[in-house]
This record gives structure tokens, sequence and C-alpha cells, in this order.
């Protein structure tokens, strides 16, 4: 699988996983003197009010999108590829250490062993305790896009960044409502419900914990339209305000590890675009197209971004199955269509409406 297509799969597949569910009725209700009432105007701006975070907490994720069980992901150049779709199966617990944007380190706590993804400054790490392998990425100094990883992963996907995906994509279509307060963590928070106006989407409804005192996401909870248990959830168990030691964020391979380097492909500015190299332009070429608006959007990647086999392609292969066309990959709140002819469409809609936009190209 190539690198344009790590890119962009993540950008269209997880919003649209974590964009369909609804946090009320499954969090524990809240408990002590309950939170001064706010309208859904007043939520938003007290989650646009909270600053960057400097915390350390653990995760809990559970998936039950209909995705198999699937292999660990390794910590090698196509990890990042492979992780997002394992890490939709099951259930996962994570340490999470966040200090200001350039400095965050994620623990995923596997069976005997873990795997880190650690950002300090511009040096990215990726580390699997299981096979003893690491991977090291070091970002350009003016790197923009400071919590990403060289394939375009969020390496720090906590609730509120989750959280600033899905109100980044409040439209008219949305019903947006505050639910009865929750408890996240020891911490009383506002129950934040978007709901899709549209009948033709998989999602349900959308719901985020915020927590009432620093305006912080807490967890994000998910169900797909006609569905009583929730598909996706990620929230804190636990949770300490405050700058962790920076020791945390600092990784050395140990004795033995087998270490590769990730190459990061330079940006390029605005300033700079008549010297753009042939490559570069090919990738602004080879952006996906979207289709539709709101909760019914379609997106269409171009033929040939998916590339040569790979573990990412070898782990899609498994979880797709022959359709019309090509082959499905098919959850509780999105589809992702790849077709005979290279192009991958996906979207939160039924398959039918993916083949309808694939067929207008």
């Amino acid at each position: 699988m190539t690198r344009t297509w790590l890119r962009w799969l993540p950008a269209a597949a997880v919003p649209a996983v974590i964009a369909a569910g609804a946090l009320a009725g499954s969090l524990p209700a809240s408990a002590g003197d309950p939170l001064p009432p706010k309208t859904p105007e007043q939520v938003l701006q007290l989650i646009a009010q909270h600053r960057q975070p400097a915390l350390s907490g653990t995760l809990e994720q559970s998936s039950a999108l209909g995705l198999p069980e699937l292999p660990k992901a390794g910590a090698g150049p196509d990890a990042s590829g492979t992780a997002w779709l394992e890490l939709l199966t099951g259930p996962h617990t994570a340490r999470v250490y966040r200090d200001g944007p350039d400095n965050a380190r994620v623990q995923v706590m596997d069976r005997l062993a873990e795997r880190n993804a650690i950002r300090h400054g511009n040096d990215v790490w990726f580390y699997n305790s299981k096979d003893n392998t690491a991977a090291h990425a070091q970002l350009p100094a003016d790197d923009g896009d400071t919590g990403r990883d060289s394939a375009g992963t969020d390496v720090t996907a906590t609730p509120d960044q989750l959280a600033a995906m899905l109100l980044a994509k409040i439209e008219p279509g949305t019903d947006v409502a505050v639910g009865a307060d929750v408890q996240v963590a020891g911490r009383p928070a506002y129950n934040l419900v978007l709901t899709p106006k549209s009948d033709a989407t998989l999602v349900g409804s959308i719901a985020v914990a915020v927590d009432g005192q620093t305006g912080l996401p807490l967890g994000v909870e998910v169900k797909a339209r006609g569905q009583s248990d929730p598909a996706f959830r990620v929230a804190y168990t636990s949770l300490t305000l405050g700058a962790p030691d920076a020791s945390v964020f600092t990784f050395t391979p140990p004795p033995g590890a087998t270490v590769e380097e990730i190459p990061v492909k330079e940006h390029k500015h605005g300033n700079d675009a008549g010297n753009a190299t042939a490559p570069a332009a090919k990738d602004r070429a080879g952006k996906p197209a979207v289709t539709g608006s709101g909760w019914d959007s379609v997106v269409e990647f171009p033929a040939g971004t998916a590339g040569p086999a790979s573990d990412a392609t070898a782990l899609l292969a498994q979880a797709t199955v022959p359709v019309q066309g090509g082959r499905l990959l098919s959850t509780a709140l999105v589809n992702v269509l790849v077709l005979d002819d290279g192009r991958v469409v996906a979207g939160s809609v039924p398959l039918e409406r993916l083949q309808a936009a694939a067929a207008q190209k």
C-alpha cells in the first residue's frame, strides 16, 4: 500500500467511524453537584476556550464495527497504515501523556507487550516491544502539522482531537443538543449530542463528554443508525491534569532492537510553487474528490492509490468481501469500496450510494 493511500485513508475513514455514536445513556450518570446548565452554543464555546492540554491518563477504547479480529501491527513503515484498521477491532487500553503540541506519548497495552508512539520536538518514534522493532522519523523544522507522523496519521488521537474533527463538521444538516450530565474519569461533564438529519447516512448520532471545568473533551462514544449498543467508544478512565515528567517523552531503542528510518516528504510552501518537482505536482493531482455534502458525502481516491502488496493490503483483503465491481470493507459506520479499476470510494453511506458515486466518473 503506497504512502499516498496511507495519508488519505485515516482522514476519510477515522472521522467517519468516530462520527457515528451517542454518548448519552452509556457513561455513568453524574454524581454530586450538577453542572450549571448550558446551551449547546455555550458548551461549544467552552470547548473552543480549552487550551492544548498537559495531562496524563488512561484511555479505554472498544469497537463493535463488525470487522474481523486482525493481527497486531508492527513498528515498520506500514504500521501506521495497518494500525488504524487493527485498532478499530476489539478493546484496547492506552496510557497517554501530553505536554503541548511537541511532546506526546501513547502506549497501547497489548497482552504481554506494548506499542509506543512518541513525539518529542521533531523526533517521532514507534516501538513494538513484542518483536523489539522501532521506527524513527525526523520531522522538518518548519513542519506545521505538529501532531502527525510521516504517513499523516495522528499519533496522539485522544478524545479532544477526535472531538475537534467531529465539531469541525457541524453544519445545517446536524441537530446539536445537550443531554444529561455524565461522569468521565471521576469528572463531571456536559454531554454534547450531535444527530444527523439525513436518513441516508449510516451515522446515528454523536456525543462528546466535555469536562465541565476545563472544556476538555473526555470521551467519545458511538452508535450506528438503528443500533442500541455503541459501535465505538473511547474515553478516559483516569486523568491527571498537569505536565507529566519530561522523561516520558524521551526514547532510546533497547539493545538489540531493529531500527528503521522513515523518510519524511518535505512540505512545499506556497511561494515555492514555481519550484515544485514533478512528484509534488503528481501528489496534488492525486488528491481525493468529494461528491455530495455533509453526512452523505462520498470520498473517491484515484486509481493507483492502492499500490503493491504489503502488510496493509493483506489486512485490508482479510476485511473485504467481493461485490459487484470490486471489494467492500463494510462496517456499521463506514463503507469502503475498492473498485476493480483501482479507484477507492468511501463514506458513511450504504454500498448503493458508493456504487452510484463511482458510476458518475
